[in-house]
């Protein structure tokens, strides 16, 4: 699976290293989180000790002895100041099905962490669910734009926006919507550590502000 890195403030695929990115948000997973006793090294494929589909119980596949609780929100791991500094130690993310804007058939991962989740719209940058909201309330599924996403220069840790570009034109869209359900990005938006092969779901949820009919 291709992923989209963002480390260093900068996005790196399999072609190119840019600040700015211009892609197509083809599908989404809804959030999910998931709880590390060793410290996290993004670099490392490493399988945290919990973890959660829903956000809200453990994922019925983590193992027995590894469940930090039977509910979320009542472990030890969702308090603030639990994690670095004011964070929680069970971490929010999100992963995405990014189509570049030049190569349709391409389907990279990008998982955004909390910071690039949640949020309010601020001077015009929109963190992810504040950007779904604005699409929503134009009646504009997220898949039928070109999305910049572009880092928050004030954050020190690696922190998106994103804002339209354009739409696609007819044949954009209908080879985007070829790409809602393929393989690819089934496998972009699982969560790793869990089995889920030819799936038929398609994840954007309402909730998220995501539209993802397919064409």
């Amino acid at each position: 699976m291709l992923r989209l890195d963002i480390h260093d403030k900068l996005f790196r695929d399999a072609a190119s290293v840019q600040s700015t990115y211009f892609g197509v948000l083809v599908n989404a997973a809804p959030i999910s989180r998931s709880y590390y006793e060793e410290e996290y090294d993004p670099d490392k494929l490493n399988t945290p000790t919990c973890w959660s589909a829903n956000t809200q119980t453990p994922s019925p596949d983590v193992p027995s002895h590894q469940r930090q609780s039977v509910r979320c929100m009542d472990c030890k791991h969702n308090i603030r100041g639990s994690g670095y500094g004011s964070s929680r130690a069970c971490r929010f993310s999100q992963r995405l099905a990014i189509l570049p804007e030049e190569d349709f058939g391409t389907v990279y991962q990008l998982r955004l962490p909390a910071t690039s989740i949640f949020g309010e719209a601020r001077d015009g940058n929109l963190p992810m669910q504040a950007y779904a909201r604005f699409l929503k309330e134009r009646d504009t599924p997220a898949m039928a734009v070109i999305t910049q996403m572009y880092f928050d220069d004030d954050s020190p840790t690696p922190k998106l926006f994103f804002k339209p570009k354009r739409p696609l034109t007819e044949d954009e869209l209908r080879e985007a919507g070829d790409m809602i359900n393929h393989a690819d990005t089934i496998r972009a938006i699982t969560l790793e550590f869990t089995p889920f092969e030819n799936s038929k779901i398609s994840p954007f949820a309402e909730t998220d502000g995501f539209q993802s009919t397919k064409i």
